[in-house]
């Protein structure tokens, strides 16, 4: 059962959740207004986190460092915002959030966002900051992916360019949340309609349409959840029962299973899209809890030695 505090947000989350000015669902400032309602009501950024400047290649991003963080562990970050809106710096609290309980440091991607650059433009720049970690001295085993929302299914898409490149896998993945299928054909786009507080079938289908303009919304690359999981690394995912993307989630651990992938796919009970990032609620400390210890299990203090050599 959901805590009080959840349950709580939650019914403000709807209410003052905001609604078209204009009409207009092509507007492209209007789904970012929407986007940007999300990350304006994540928690305060940890006072003991330390934002840099940074670039991986071509790649712009931003480095992430926490009290007591290990060198040799690094989150490659992918933020969410409907391939259209976001940044490192919107999404701060909640990377620094999983750094800290994942005692790495990390490099949030600044990836280009559609429409002005559109699918499959983030997914290269997520394999160009990979590449990059590879070839200046990271090995693949210290380096672990996560994204939540779009950038949660961006990572499953890395992972399928990674290794149809012949690059060598990275440590482990995790998501939040994941937006894995832009067909949007989940059961729970249909069954958690009125019970998602935070986003609509109608605000991720022009966000699809703006991303992918005329490609085909099945295209593994854009939707991970149509691509073979085979030679993945170990994988933990985690979302809410009350949100439309809580099918994608699933779906993701069945593609897994199917694999024979060591994977952990846990839905909150009663919980929103990207719980995580709330200060209010008890299932997101424990959330994030869980994902940091489960990346300190695939990157352990003896990788650092074993990377060196």
């Amino acid at each position: 059962m959901a805590s009080w505090q959840s349950a709580l947000f939650s019914r403000m989350s709807r209410l003052s959740r905001p609604r078209a000015t204009t009409g207009d669902t092509t507007d492209i400032e209007e789904l970012r207004r929407q986007f940007n309602y999300l990350t304006s009501r994540f928690a305060a950024v940890p006072k003991d986190a330390v934002f840099e400047a940074g670039q991986l290649g071509p790649v712009k991003g931003e480095w992430v460092r926490v009290d007591g963080s290990a060198p040799h562990r690094v989150i490659l970050y992918f933020h969410g915002g409907g391939y259209i809106s976001g940044s490192p710096e919107t999404h701060r609290a909640l990377i620094a959030r999983l750094c800290s309980a994942a005692s790495a440091n990390g490099f949030s991607v600044n990836y280009r966002l559609a429409p002005d650059f559109a699918f499959p433009a983030g997914l290269r720049d997520g394999i160009d900051a990979y590449r990059h970690l590879l070839q200046h001295g990271v090995d693949a085993s210290q380096v672990v992916l996560a994204g939540d929302g779009s950038g949660g299914g961006l990572v499953f898409a890395c992972l399928l360019a990674i290794r149809n490149a012949g690059l060598q896998m990275p440590a482990a993945v995790v998501a939040m949340s994941p937006w894995a299928d832009l067909s949007l054909s989940g059961w729970s786009m249909l069954q958690n309609a009125k019970k998602d507080a935070a986003l609509s079938w109608e605000l991720l289908f022009m966000s699809a349409r703006n991303y992918l303009k005329k490609q085909s919304p099945a295209d593994p690359y854009a939707s991970p959840i149509y691509a073979p999981f085979r030679d993945f690394p170990p994988i933990m995912v985690h979302a809410g029962s009350n949100e439309i993307l809580r099918d994608d989630a699933s779906r993701i651990g069945d593609r897994a299973a199917e694999a024979g992938i060591p994977v952990s796919v846990e839905i909150y009970d009663g919980m929103q899209h990207l719980f995580q990032a709330s200060a209010y609620v008890p299932e997101a400390r424990v959330s994030l809890q869980r994902l940091g210890q489960f990346i300190k299990q695939r990157v352990p203090d003896g990788v650092a030695k074993a990377a060196a050599g």
